[in-house]
């Protein structure tokens, strides 16, 4: 289009990095098109801008499984990081309670003062 013009698409970002479309928009579009978050209705996407059609399902699909393939290379560099960490004491590793000072969670194993003050024992 020498016009100047440009077409303007919104799709939703279900299963789309940003990273991953932001670098694959120009090589599927062309280098004047361009791409950022965009909400619409409430709903989070991205906002697309080309001079031609946007995106086709085989593209999209295309932008899914890289996005894909970019979050679990970064589960597996997590949890490889998480492995590589070794406790001292690997037996006595932490287990969360409670949180926030929440501590009716913590105290529920407990007994009470009073079944302790009124129970079996003290009736006879």
């Amino acid at each position: 289009m020498s016009s100047g013009y440009k077409n303007r698409y919104w799709i939703p970002n279900f299963e789309i990095n940003k990273k991953v479309i932001m670098q694959e928009i120009q090589y599927y579009l062309g280098p004047e098109s361009t791409v950022r978050p965009y909400t619409r209705e409430g709903e989070d996407g991205f906002l697309i801008t080309t001079p031609g059609e946007c995106l086709t399902d085989e593209q999209i699909d295309d932008i899914c499984r890289k996005s894909q393939e970019v979050w679990e290379k970064k589960v597996a560099a997590r949890s490889k990081k998480e492995s590589d960490k070794q406790l001292k004491r690997p037996l006595h590793q932490p287990v969360i309670v409670s949180r926030g000072g929440r501590h009716h969670e913590a105290e529920a194993g407990r007994p009470r003062s009073n079944e302790y003050e009124y129970g079996e024992s003290s009736r006879r």
